[in-house]
């Protein structure tokens, strides 16, 4: 019998005959000041490095509670040895904090008629400035949580998590597969789906608040996809000037969290 060859097809150097392949490093680096410092309070996040300028180094001191500062170990770095940690044009604000990324809420531990505040279902968004932006309007509005499509959503790390400000520490993320059969989910639990679609006649202001919301977001531009759209309970618009085709998707959401919040008692986010 012919000899087994050393390395198996596609082996990297190193890697011999029926070794498996190395899974990627899921580890994420965070990095801007309030995004870096929601995530060190965070006791759910493992740190596995952190690196600040001598400014950065200053400004963690007087912003976090002395015992949590106290038993960090910061590298002292220069703002170009934190430019070599990230990819190219990260705007760090001196500090960098390598991490694992949180684990994922699961739909119906975290979504409950029962809890005050809206849900958040985003259909197609990639944009990581509209993500973090809208995790960060869901914070403010004491959103239950920010659902999405795990395999067309970018990591929750980097621009996205410096975007959400420090909104990724208490806000829920929930990945699921399928964002039609996890509206069938909320809709069976009691929550009104409600998609947002500028071509409705039906303004969000009319819609009953008779049970809790759970708010739909598509792209800009495709708007929600035909099986989303029809699984919705319901489709309703924000009425804008005739000047102005449409809202960016982040300046949507939060305009819709606070008409369907409004005279509601705020709750943190997260929090039951």
């Amino acid at each position: 019998m012919p000899e087994k060859p050393a390395y198996r097809r596609g082996a990297k150097p190193g890697q011999k005959w029926g070794d498996k392949p190395k899974r990627a490093d899921s580890r994420i680096w965070l990095y801007g000041r309030h995004a870096v410092a929601a995530a060190l309070q965070n006791p759910a996040r493992k740190i596995r490095r952190l690196a600040a300028t001598k400014n950065a180094h200053d400004w963690l001191r007087e912003t976090l509670p002395g015992d949590l500062f106290h038993r960090l170990e910061i590298e002292d770095l220069r703002p170009d040895g934190i430019d070599k940690l990230l990819p190219a044009g990260s705007v760090h604000q001196g500090i960098a904090l390598f991490t694992d990324p949180l684990e994922r809420a699961r739909l119906r531990d975290v979504c409950k008629v029962t809890t005050p505040g809206p849900v958040i279902i985003l259909d197609q968004i990639t944009d990581t400035q509209n993500i973090g932006a809208i995790f960060r309007n869901g914070a403010a509005f004491g959103a239950q949580a920010v659902i999405f499509q795990d395999r067309r959503t970018p990591p929750l790390s980097g621009a996205l998590a410096k975007a959400a400000v420090g909104a990724l520490e208490v806000v829920p993320a929930v990945s699921v597969v399928n964002i039609a059969r996890a509206l069938e989910a909320l809709n069976e639990m009691g929550f009104r789906t409600i998609g947002l679609a500028g071509e409705t006649d039906q303004a969000l202001a009319d819609i009953p608040r008779d049970k809790p919301i759970a708010l739909v977001m598509g792209a800009e531009g495709a708007g929600l996809r035909k099986l989303v759209r029809e699984t919705c309970s319901t489709l309703a618009k924000i009425p804008i000037s005739e000047t102005m085709e449409s809202l960016n998707v982040s300046s949507a959401t939060a305009v819709s969290l606070y008409e369907i919040t409004r005279g509601a008692v705020i709750k943190t986010a997260g929090t039951g």
